[in-house]
């Protein structure tokens, strides 16, 4: 019953969306608080691709709200030598999702010069992302993979079921073939991944609440 109740109570946590942030920087992002449950085609996309927009937009949410009000102090707040920041960890997912877009919707294995200016600290965290990624405000790290997210959807809306199932031959091989649809699914659960990790990290943070769950 304890179980049960946890399930219902995060369900409901991460369904009070009145108090979510949500993103307002165009209307791609734009998703009514009453659909960001509703796993499943939408419109203006091919019905696969639009399920998917559905779980990348309530993804996307939770970042948001898990993130809200944080200080500059509390983005910068590193654990221990060998962890991450919050604030590196948003930027991170900024970059991965740079990756596979330039992978999947302009066939490139690597980011640009361009590309990894801005993300490749990001991309790698490490030292690198805990020298250099700091001293940010939030509204920084959410534009930022604001500006990337509506990328994504702007193209996502150009693509039909057909790509999504494409194989990539270059990353499969004769004991596993990978699809493009596999990548961005790549993406929600990473994104579902490290928001794990910032949930932990907010627990820790200096003066932070004792968590029941």
């Amino acid at each position: 019953m304890h179980r049960r109740n946890f399930l219902i109570k995060t369900v409901l946590t991460a369904g009070s969306f009145g108090s979510l942030p949500l993103l307002v920087h165009s209307n791609t992002l734009s998703t009514p608080p009453d659909e960001l449950m509703m796993i499943g085609p939408k419109e203006g996309y091919s019905p696969q691709v639009g399920t998917l927009v559905s779980m990348l937009n309530y993804n996307r949410s939770t970042i948001i709200g898990i993130t809200k009000g944080l200080t500059i102090e509390q983005l910068d707040y590193l654990h221990d030598s060998k962890a991450n920041t919050i604030g590196a960890l948003i930027m991170h997912l900024g970059a991965t999702e740079v990756f596979y877009q330039a992978n999947t919707f302009e066939g490139r294995q690597d980011l640009n010069d361009a590309e990894k200016k801005l993300w490749d600290d990001a991309m790698n965290l490490g030292d690198a992302g805990r020298k250099n990624i700091k001293g940010h405000e939030l509204k920084y790290y959410i534009d930022q993979i604001t500006a990337v997210r509506e990328k994504t959807l702007l193209e996502l809306k150009k693509k039909d079921d057909k790509w999504l199932m494409e194989i990539d031959k270059k990353w499969s091989n004769e004991k596993r073939s990978i699809n493009t649809y596999w990548k961005w699914f790549h993406v929600c659960e990473h994104e579902s991944n490290h928001r794990g990790q910032i949930a932990w990290l907010k627990s820790r943070l200096p003066g932070a609440k004792a968590s029941s769950e």
